[in-house]
């Protein structure tokens, strides 16, 4: 459970990271809280003149002066409080904005193994749904300050000129009111957090459903999706619902202490009026002050409450952007210098976790040439092209791109001179020209075409309603697994890399068109260096260099024809089946 200093580190950050940028609006800010301020506590000290001079002394002279006095008062507080409530939204509306395309920015430098650890759904969800603490971190303490806190003092100052042995009653009892209202506050951090919580895993649910929807039909998981479902959505329900019992405690509390000192006070003056003559002026002045002065109170009292909850929302925030991501630059860091692109694997292991999938891998893929990993499910082919982009990096050994170590390279350098495939081709939210640039941004629309061309997506791209200016739906709904995998293709023909990694690249594809795309594959390999895992023998067998894996190891080496003419793992596995699928 966060205490006091936690809270008190947190706005400090917020501030340190925002308070310079908006000073200035700030300020204005302040200035029409300050006017909405001293206005209350003015209205509140003119009811004694109001009564006394007007109602007792009957003196007319003075009702006009008073009473317009009175209008100016109000026609300030109309102003400011419009001024302070349009310029607080513009800042909490930019600061939510800004962090947003802060997070975002920061989720783009961490690394795949930290969206592997965590479900997509539930960094969305954290992100969207406690950003807004950050905002109400900042205008809660602005507002608490220069609103409620200056017209509570103006009031109370109001309310110890006219009547201070009633003042002094008042604050004699609102300590126990406090000490409630503290133990509330903490009791709130951890029910917030808690929903906070639930609410992502909801909202993930929901985000694997429209992404598995064709799996769930298939398997008609409805039924079972929807029970697992009303358990997620019945227990955020408990969760929200517990946070409203927690946070609306403190109005019972406030109104029952607010209701003790009025009727009291109420009592005292009534008799004071009755049995010692004592003018009404001073007394409703008084009870002007102190009702006025209930509406800020009831903020500065909920105040810790509130303010508990939008502490909570913005550290859960906070938690993703101090993530430090696991793969920077090491300081000698250089770019990557390409001669040949030959890739070398030397000694290199890996494990996800305490699962070793790769054990002192050694081979070469030479410059300009192709080289094919094949071997059964599990034996870490696909591991090794993720460690080509230092999506992962290895636990021992090196990896060498021309001699170079690329643990000593910069990321961005190594992954600018890659073209990268996935066996799970994914398309973003645009059109089909713009998925395709996405391989290279400056690149002309003759050479997506080209692009397009090469990998056997041009005739089914003219034949959409608006051809190059389709959109694909998310993550091409609207197009077939070989229609997405092409463009995939494309998008990485397109960047003119040289090196080429494909992973499965031709599995989504039928026997017609993983033909056709694997001839415009040769044209695009010529001059590159390809390293390819296939699923079909007949993907792999033009290549220069075949290296045959099991159970993360490399078992033998050679082309097809040397592998084939001896009892190898390479050629078992080509008789168990001549289509030679293997999976990742």
């Amino acid at each position: 459970m966060a205490n006091s200093s936690t809270t008190f580190k947190v706005i400090k950050r917020v501030f340190a990271e925002n308070g310079r940028e908006y000073a200035l609006q700030y300020s204005i800010a302040i200035a029409c809280l300050v006017i909405i301020s001293l206005s209350t506590a003015f209205t509140a000290w003119v009811m004694k003149s109001v009564i006394n001079e007007a109602f007792v002394e009957r003196r007319a002279d003075l009702v006009w002066g008073i009473c317009v006095a009175i209008f100016i008062a109000f026609v300030l507080r109309g102003f400011a409080s419009y001024g302070q409530a349009v310029i607080l939204s513009k800042i909490g509306n930019n600061i939510a904005a800004r962090y947003q395309v802060r997070a975002y920015s920061h989720l783009l430098k961490l690394s795949v193994g930290f969206f592997n650890q965590l479900r997509s759904g539930r960094v969305v969800a954290q992100l969207g749904q406690n950003i807004n603490g950050v905002r109400q971190v900042m205008n809660l303490t602005i507002t608490s300050a220069a609103r409620d806190l200056l017209t509570f003092v103006s009031l109370v100052g109001v309310m110890f000129v006219q009547e201070p042995w009633l003042s002094l009653f008042v604050f004699l009892t609102a300590p126990p009111l406090g000490y409630g209202l503290r133990k509330l506050s903490r009791r709130l951090r951890a029910v917030t957090r808690e929903t906070a919580h639930a609410g992502s895993h909801v909202f993930g649910a929901i985000q694997e459903t429209i992404q598995g929807v064709a799996i769930i039909k298939a398997f008609t998981l409805e039924t079972e999706l929807e029970r697992k479902m009303d358990g997620l959505i019945g227990f955020a329900e408990q969760r929200a619902n517990k946070v409203v019992r927690v946070s609306e405690r403190s109005g019972p509390l406030i109104e029952i202490f607010a209701g003790f000192a009025v009727s009291t006070i109420m009592a005292y003056a009534a008799y004071r009026s009755i049995y010692q003559d004592v003018p009404p002026g001073g007394f409703l002045s008084f009870l002007t002050a102190l009702l006025l002065a209930y509406d800020p109170a009831r903020r500065l009292a909920r105040l810790p409450v509130q303010l508990a909850a939008a502490v909570t929302n913005a550290e859960m925030v906070y938690e993703i952007l101090d993530t430090k991501p696991h793969q920077r630059d090491l300081p000698d860091a250089k770019p990557l210098v390409i001669t040949d692109a030959r890739i070398e694997f030397r000694n290199v292991s890996f494990a996800y976790g305490q699962d070793e999938i790769l054990r002192d891998i050694s081979f070469v893929a030479e410059g300009g040439k192709t080289t094919a990993l094949v071997g059964p499910s599990g034996a870490g082919k696909s591991t090794i092209i993720t460690l080509v982009p230092r999506f992962y990096d290895p636990r021992k050994g090196q990896i060498l791109i021309d001699g170079q170590d690329i643990a000593h390279v910069t990321k961005q350098s190594l992954r600018e001179q890659l073209a990268y495939v996935s066996q799970q081709p994914y398309l973003f939210e645009g059109n089909i020209r713009d998925n395709i640039r996405y391989g290279r941004p400056e690149a002309t629309d003759e050479e997506v075409e080209r692009a397009a061309s090469l990998a056997y997506a041009h005739e089914f791209i003219l034949a959409q309603p608006r051809g190059y200016d389709t959109p694909v739906g998310e993550n091409g709904v609207t197009l077939s697994g070989g229609q997405r995998q092409r463009l995939s293709i494309a998008r990485a023909l397109v960047r003119n890399a040289p090196i080429l990694l494909l992973d499965e690249a031709t599995s989504a594809l039928d026997t017609e068109s993983e033909a056709a795309v694997q001839k415009a594959l040769d044209e695009a390999m010529v001059g590159r260096t390809v390293v390819v895992i296939a699923h079909r023998l007949s993907t792999v067998v033009r290549a220069n260099k075949i290296v045959v894996m099991q159970q993360g190891r490399v078992m033998e080496e050679g082309n097809h024809d040397s592998l084939t003419r001896k009892d190898s793992l390479y050629a078992r596995l080509g008789r168990l089946d001549h289509t030679y699928r293997v999976a990742r």
